[in-house]
């Protein structure tokens, strides 16, 4: 056999190897979560809703981009739900992406909790109520996740309800750090992880389903079963 013929071989053989790849496992976070999934959320949201004009899908794959990991280490099921699951938490706490900060957040109390304040201390007359896509709460977070993204999260919380980038950025890193690792025990996990002392264990029902709503719907946006162990 000519060396000429080694070699034309040996390169038809690495195409039907690589050819014979399944190319969904490799959809980036921008070919799942694609501008019209994007609109079909926000398209949901009210013209007066501050979000409307505040959250955009730029911003968010800006902030995926900070965090490599996010929607692309499992396979593709897996990889689609995980993005499924965050969206799913951001339209019900956003009521889909029509709000930037808590509803009552400005007239309850800072957010304060004193048992962390050494490390995270609470800035005078700031109050650290649920702000951005995923409702960043309390001194603790803000002190990391401003740490984690750069920005002054305790002395100026505000910047996760003015600054579009800095919002998705904190919402990405409270998901990879408190709720990602917890995906493969079910959507209901990830319920517990954001919110499960105030809904998991019948505390809230109706939030619970509200937040199992989306994920399912997003799920079969995506073309993927939404598996077991969706409530908490």
């Amino acid at each position: 056999m000519t060396f000429l013929m080694k070699n034309t071989l040996y390169l038809a053989l690495i195409i039907s190897i690589i050819s014979s790849f399944p190319t969904s496992s490799y959809a980036s976070v921008s070919d799942i979560a694609t501008q019209a999934f994007f609109d079909g959320i926000i398209g949901q949201a009210d013209p007066s809703c501050a979000g409307k004009n505040f959250y955009t899908r730029a911003a968010f794959l800006n902030a995926v981009n900070a965090y490599p990991q996010f929607g692309t280490s499992g396979s593709s099921d897996d990889n689609k739900k995980e993005i499924a699951a965050f969206f799913a938490h951001v339209s019900h706490e956003t009521t889909n992406l029509c709000h930037i900060e808590e509803q009552d957040g400005k007239v309850s109390d800072s957010y304060c909790d004193q048992s962390k304040a050494v490390q995270y201390p609470c800035t005078p007359g700031k109050k650290y109520y649920g702000r951005g896509p995923l409702q960043l709460s309390y001194n603790y977070n803000y002190g990391a996740a401003g740490t984690a993204i750069r920005f002054d999260g305790l002395n100026n919380p505000e910047m996760v309800a003015t600054d579009v980038d800095t919002s998705f950025k904190a919402a990405v890193w409270y998901w990879m750090t408190n709720v990602r690792s917890v995906m493969n025990q079910g959507f209901g996990a990830t319920i517990k992880a954001i919110n499960g002392a105030a809904e998991c264990s019948g505390h809230n029902q109706p939030e619970v389903d509200d937040r199992v709503m989306f994920y399912k719907k997003y799920c079969a946006d995506f073309g993927v079963a939404p598996g077991d162990n969706l409530s908490c």
